[in-house]
């Protein structure tokens, strides 16, 4: 993770300095474990960076592990989905790629061993008597009548849930501990359930999967992970993780750690609810670029550099926080401001014509492609009688202190020339269509021979040069900073952004744009930052998400932090 040797160590650091120091462990190996039954978002990033940055900043390494137990959601699009966002991540698993259906037949092997010690039962109980039998935080729980069975009619009813004898809910197997245990993960946990749904990658080979509860104790044994790294509700189900291999007499266990899952304001997290706002329609897809996950923030122009550097500030502890999407948004520009070519675009058109330069006449002006790096050099940009500018940048009754194009008014045209307002044209509704004016053609580039001072400096296209293009304005996708906690006669979705998206066409940009390629990043001058679209731009027809605008409002915020 970046920045690691920066700031004080987190407590999952000194955990780890002291295994290694002690000599608990050799190597720091740690696992990364998505389950394949959506897309990964912003919020899979933490436990991602703290998976994989812990095993890397101790030369240890982490896997990949599929938590693939739950035929009826997953799907190996998902697989091939998170496997290319790891990798875009910057994450490094190698040959590293584990499925929890891989171990199917070693854990199975496991819950016969807790049935021949007497720790677990088949139980016959519907998972609403299961739920009336369980009890409640004050109140302990009853026995099944199914708890006392023998250790020979457990051994078969289990093998002949295997065999398919019995359909889906009609049995379970659970792990006998204690009905009165105050904590209701320790009150005979269901272990293994029938699911009679094919497999996405063993297909029908098994009807009985392990509950998750179950399976990751073990598989993090049977990989060798020392540190298994969870976000904080898992914290309840330890001592279940610790029961498990206690009592299969796990040798060198694993432990558990927690920390605080990422939480950001202004959207959802809930894969339930992503996949009902993709399903419903209310988006374009998962990898639309309004939502949270990392296909979208590719599109929409994200870097993994800059989501690496969010989950760094945010840093590692237990205390539950929602993190502003605003510090989200100054670290992509803090990477964008390094890396983003500047170019001219203008979103709204309105044309200018330059009554007394050459109608004949186009020249060249060599402009910085990026002031942060130097050595990239110059492009050149044409300059004609006809421009275009942003409809904003001209006023017939400016307001107060507006020191942008106006009737009589001058503005510097961004390296090129001074212009002064001469005239104007309206429509019928007073629209303005059509704006006047006349160059210094002594103020070449940009500065005047006689040391007049102009306050207003305005972007441009040449008009002639121009390439046409679709813009896309994306926003927070709510209106709301917290659409999980709303009032219960309300759904989250009413609270959608109308403007999270606003589509602009005929948008003008500098001709350097034709070479840009879908996923390449620019910053178009005093407007924001933004992206090719890699999914609906066309030759021809290219089309930019606005990742981000230029207003930053946490950069002296972050500054003062150091």
């Amino acid at each position: 993770m970046e920045d690691m040797d920066k700031r004080p160590k987190n407590f999952i650091e000194e955990i780890i300095e002291k295994d290694l120091e002690t000599g608990r462990v050799k190597e720091v190996i740690t696992r990364f474990p998505p389950e394949p039954n959506g897309y990964l978002h912003i919020g899979h990033t933490k436990a991602m960076c703290v998976d994989f940055g812990m095993a890397e900043k101790y030369g240890g390494r982490c896997n990949l592990r599929f938590d693939d137990t739950n035929p009826s959601k997953e799907d190996t699009e998902y697989v091939d989905a998170i496997i290319e966002d790891i990798r875009w991540m910057g994450f490094d698993f190698g040959d590293r790629i584990h499925y929890g259906s891989d171990y199917s037949e070693q854990i199975y092997q496991y819950a016969v061993q807790l049935i021949k010690k007497g720790l677990a039962y088949v139980d016959d109980l519907s998972p609403e008597e299961m739920r009336e039998y369980r009890g409640t935080l004050t109140e302990p729980g009853k026995e099944s009548p199914c708890r006392n069975r023998s250790i020979e009619e457990n051994l078969d009813l289990f093998e002949r849930m295997r065999n398919g004898e019995f359909e889906s809910g009609e049995k379970t197997l659970r792990a006998k501990i204690d009905m009165a245990s105050p904590n209701l993960n320790m009150r005979d946990p269901v272990i293994y359930r029938i699911k009679k749904e094919p497999h996405h990658r063993t297909g029908t080979q098994w009807c009985i999967y392990p509950m998750y509860d179950f399976a990751h104790p073990l598989q993090d044994a049977i990989e060798g992970i020392t540190h298994s790294l969870c976000s904080m509700e898992y914290a309840d189900h330890r001592p279940l993780y610790d029961w498990f291999l206690e009592k299969l007499e796990i040798p060198n266990p694993p432990r558990q750690y927690e920390f605080s899952r990422l939480n950001i304001n202004y959207t959802v997290m809930s894969k339930r609810k992503l996949r009902e706002l993709v399903e419903m329609g209310y988006v374009d897809g998962w990898d639309d670029p309004r939502m949270p996950t990392l296909c979208a923030l590719r599109r929409r122009g994200f870097t993994p550099e800059s989501i690496r550097r969010f989950i760094d500030l945010i840093g590692v502890s237990k205390t539950l926080s929602v993190a502003d999407w605003g510090l989200l948004e100054y670290c992509v520009r803090e990477d964008l401001n390094k890396r983003a070519d500047r170019v001219m675009a203008v979103i709204n058109p309105l044309k200018v014509v330059i009554e007394n330069y050459p109608e004949d006449q186009t020249e060249e002006f060599d402009v910085e492609i990026n002031p942060e790096q130097p050595e990239r050099g110059t492009r050149k940009v044409p300059f004609s009688r006809e421009i275009f500018i942003e409809r904003d940048d001209f006023e017939i009754d400016p307001p107060p202190k507006y020191f942008r194009l106006k009737p009589g008014g001058e503005v510097r045209l961004k390296n090129a020339y001074f212009i002064k307002c001469t005239g104007y044209e309206t429509d019928e509704n007073g629209r303005v269509t059509l704006v006047r004016a006349v160059y210094d053609p002594a103020s070449r580039g940009g500065e005047s021979p006689d040391g007049r001072k102009v306050k207003g400096t305005i972007h441009w296209v040449s008009a002639g040069h121009a390439i046409d293009a679709e813009v896309r304005l994306y926003d927070k996708l709510f209106t709301v900073e917290n659409p999980d906690d709303i009032p219960d006669d309300k759904d989250y979705k009413d609270f959608i952004n109308p403007e999270s998206l606003v589509v602009i066409k005929g948008a003008k940009l500098e001709p350097s744009l034709r070479n840009a390629k879908p996923g390449d990043r620019f910053q178009f001058l005093r407007i924001g930052y933004f992206c090719m679209d890699s999914k609906d731009s066309r030759p021809g027809c290219p089309v930019f998400n606005r990742t981000v605008t230029l207003k930053d409002t946490w950069a002296k915020i972050v500054s003062k932090q150091g």
